[in-house]
Order: structure tokens, then sequence, then C-alpha cells
């Protein structure tokens, strides 16, 4: 009997942690959200990222969308620093 109560509990605790971690999460969450369009080898495909800071999600952006297009080590490195054909900030606190 001592032992359901236990476990109880501890599964308690890990919800209750589980829940503040999700909440802590959505608020100080991601601030910065953008649309970033990569063109490479003929293949054109634009992905949409969040991420906490500006260079992060521009990054993640290029990486998102060269993924699709490119096939292989080489061609994801080519991709990647050919540059985006465009990019479109969605959200963006002003500094």
């Amino acid at each position: 009997m001592m032992f359901r109560r236990r476990i109880g509990l501890i599964v308690g605790l890990f919800l209750i942690g589980f829940t503040a971690l999700i909440v802590y999460a959505t608020v100080h969450g991601p601030r910065y959200r953008v649309q970033v369009c990569m063109f490479f080898d003929g293949r054109f495909n634009c992905k949409t990222v969040s991420a906490r800071g500006e260079e992060a999600a521009l990054r993640s952006g290029i990486q998102n969308a060269c993924a699709d297009i490119a096939s292989g080590v080489v061609d994801s490195v080519n991709c990647e620093s050919s540059g985006p054909k465009s990019v479109r900030w969605l959200d963006r606190p002003s500094k």
C-alpha cells in the first residue's frame, strides 16, 4: 500500500514538472519567425521556421529548405552556401 502511494507521488511530481516545462517553453519560446526560399540546381523550396535568435532562425530556414532540394552532403553544403533566394520575416522583435 505504501509502495503505491510513493509511485503515485512520483508520477504526480513528474506531471507537475512536465506541465511547468511546457508552460515555460510557451511563454519564453521562439521570438523570430522567418520564411526562407532557396533555389539550387534547378529546384526551388521555401520553409518557415521559428527560433529564439535571428541568426538561428535564418540558418534553420536555409538548412530546412536545402534539405528537400539537395541530395547528399556536398549538394547540401553547396545549397546552404549559395544564399537564400528570398527571406521574409514573419515575426521579428524591434531592436
